[in-house]
């Protein structure tokens, strides 16, 4: 007797774990595990949401295009070249579909987001990791790694867990060093956090690229800062023979009509996103200082998150740290499955919720 088999490699895919958003027995949690916007969704965003409920008998509008129009006139964007998706994950995913394959090598960073080797295997491709430098991309590394086979090469940018980037102008010697079948996505989906007068998000990179080699997509997503995680909602810019490739794969009602009317909302809404950006440039440097203090490491960070590193012995390790975190009712992230088994991630949430945190790591250490 013989059942349906998948087809080689799918069994090799490791199936993505999100972060713990529950603690059992516990009545209230800080979830800290999944880098979700401390200040939540834009007020309008919600009113939008909710205003759509008398609608949702009827199709949604399968090109997104008023959502498209507001991220072009928001960031200054050609909306035909816009794409948008049941989150970035889908993108990242039609991407690998459409451009890699069985013989074919996707390559990214060795501690870069796990949905990119996941959407490899599923396409059917070779995942292939590139070492870091001190936890920072490795642009000759990553140069080092491509071969005739490399198709695509996925950027975190910054990067998820670590927290680190690269310079606008570092991303534009990645660019630069890539043979033109070689097609870069840059995975920007903590771009709004970034302060730094060194950073470009990609979008010069796809403009450069159009009709010159048509190899640089950008990635955003509206989970982070504008806080519709929830909603599944994200965008791609792309060259126009991408975003082409991209609507011919995609499902035809991809985004749903609330997602659509909120991310119209949210964008709308600057000063909220301005007011989560100004909360996180105040409370990640307070909370670095705090678990400096307690003799822990964090590592320099640029999203709204921190990457934090436990000494080795098993009383003070990540594993116990997690423990005691989660027996006072707060989950951080564990990233053992990103080569990273010494350190936690934790999100930067609210002011009470990381008071609470420090408090308690400076309990796990000095107790």
């Amino acid at each position: 007797m013989t059942t349906p088999t998948p087809r080689p490699g799918i069994l090799e895919i490791d199936p993505y774990v999100g972060g713990k958003a529950d603690l059992p027995g516990a009545e209230r949690v800080i979830k800290l595990s999944s880098n979700e916007s401390a200040l939540g969704p834009s007020p309008r965003a919600l009113e939008a949401y909710a205003e759509t409920a008398a609608s949702i008998d009827r199709y949604p509008d399968g090109m997104s295009a008023a959502l498209r129009e507001a991220i072009g006139a928001r960031y200054g964007l050609d909306p035909a070249r816009i794409v948008c998706g049941n989150g970035s994950d889908e993108l990242l995913a039609l991407l690998a579909r459409a451009y890699a394959g069985p013989g074919d090598e996707v390559l990214y960073t060795e501690h870069g987001f796990a949905m990119y080797p996941i959407s490899a295997r599923a396409a059917g491709a070779t995942p292939v990791t590139a070492p870091e430098t001190e936890l920072v991309a490795d642009v000759d590394a990553l140069l080092e790694r491509v071969t005739p086979r490399t198709r695509l090469l996925f950027l975190a940018n910054p990067n998820n867990p670590t927290g680190s980037y690269i310079s606008g102008a570092e991303l534009a010697r990645l660019r630069a060093g890539l043979a033109e079948q070689v097609l870069l996505v840059v995975d920007s989906a903590y771009a709004e956090y970034v302060t730094r007068n060194d950073y470009a998000a990609g979008e010069s990179l796809v403009d450069a690229s159009a009709g010159a080699g048509d190899n640089v997509v950008m990635t955003r997503t509206f989970s982070k800062i504008y806080a519709l995680a929830g909603l599944r909602l994200g965008w791609a810019y792309c060259p126009p023979a991408v975003a082409d490739v991209l609507n011919r794969l995609r499902n035809p009602f991809n985004v749903t009509l609330p997602a659509q009317a909120a991310g119209v909302a949210a964008l709308a809404d600057i000063a909220h996103v301005d007011a989560a950006r100004e909360h996180n440039d105040i409370w990640l440097p307070w909370l670095g200082r705090e678990l400096e203090q307690v003799g822990l490491h964090a590592y320099p960070s640029v999203g709204n998150f921190l990457l934090v590193r436990f000494p080795a012995d098993e009383a003070r390790n990540a594993d116990a740290a997690n423990a005691f975190l989660n027996g006072r009712g707060i989950i951080p992230r564990q990233v053992r499955g990103y080569g990273l088994p010494d350190c936690l991630r934790v999100t930067i949430g609210r002011e009470h919720e990381m008071r609470a945190l420090a408090a308690a790591l400076a309990v796990f250490m000095n107790g």
